[in-house]
């Protein structure tokens, strides 16, 4: 795999509280795709808009980003939920001239999505994470999550199928999800599953991190497949460890992983001078017990 070439640096003062900024952000922009191994052939996928609070306090005008994920479902009981962004950005990345990368990466087409990517049945009855967190790779592995589900009585609809309602509380959050008996697949979206029926829509009880089902594909060919890259093999502990120290200092998590110096200005192009200062996140993890 070669090594990255082009970066893009974007540092967000998205608000400011007392001074300072409550959210950074580091874009690096990729000018090539790593290897993949095909790991299983899938038959049904399924594409969730899924968002995320960045700003529990309400202090920034948009406070959510969102991204449209997309779990693929194989025999045997593998899944795969990635982002559909990337799998886009890829796309881009492996058809373009590096002059066209270039011109690609100044209009924004190479932002990537959320780089979490949650295999389920991978090895057999494990959970694998694996995700890019600044220029590296990690991944972990966990027994399969056993969730306690409560069955309600709420009923919605979610692309004109009937949905009942199921609560459980998972690792520090109380989960509300929706599922459908007529597609009797006891998957869903992120680390959940188990209730008699695929997930359409869930949320967490604040409503700072949701799913909801956008587009079934029952029919599908697209491979599942997992980058072949060094990974960096963590714990779930660790992992999170890791991607908290990046989130509340990226310039400097950067600099010590790859020796660069990043400039930051603001957006009169003046230097920030507290740019490689730790902040505060105004956000917590989707799993709230990692810092036990």
């Amino acid at each position: 795999m070669k090594k990255i070439l082009i970066f893009i640096v974007v540092f967000t003062v998205a608000a400011i509280a007392f001074g300072k900024s409550i959210r950074r952000t580091l874009s690096i922009a990729q000018n090539s795709v790593p290897e993949t191994e095909t790991i299983a052939d899938e038959t049904m996928e399924f594409v969730y808009d899924y968002r995320c609070c960045v700003d529990t306090a309400g202090r920034l005008e948009d406070n959510f980003t969102s991204d449209d994920m997309l779990l693929q479902i194989a025999p045997g009981g593998i899944s795969k939920f990635s982002s559909f962004k990337n799998l886009t950005v890829d796309s881009i990345v492996m058809r373009c001239s590096q002059e066209q990368l270039y011109q690609a990466a100044n209009d924004g087409k190479l932002q990537n999505g959320e780089f979490m990517t949650i295999y389920k049945n991978y090895p057999s009855g494990k959970l694998t994470h694996t995700e890019k967190i600044c220029m590296d790779w990690f991944r972990y592995e966990e027994e399969m999550p056993m969730l306690d589900w409560v069955l309600t009585d709420s009923v919605t609809t979610v692309l004109g199928y009937e949905c009942r309602s199921a609560k459980c509380t998972f690792r520090g959050r109380e989960w509300t999800a929706f599922y459908t008996e007529d597609i009797p697949i006891m998957e869903g979206p992120w680390k959940l599953q188990g209730l008699p029926g695929l997930i359409m829509k869930a949320s967490d009880e604040n409503g700072h991190y949701s799913f909801e089902c956008k587009g079934i594909k029952s029919k599908a060919n697209r491979p599942i497949t997992i980058y072949k890259v060094p990974f960096n093999k963590v714990g779930r502990k660790e992992y999170y460890d890791t991607k908290h120290r990046y989130e509340i200092n990226p310039y400097a998590y950067f600099e010590a992983a790859t020796g660069q110096h990043v400039t930051v200005t603001d957006m009169e192009g003046n230097p920030s001078l507290t740019a490689y200062d730790p902040i505060e996140l105004p956000y917590d993890y989707i799993e709230l017990d990692w810092k036990k």
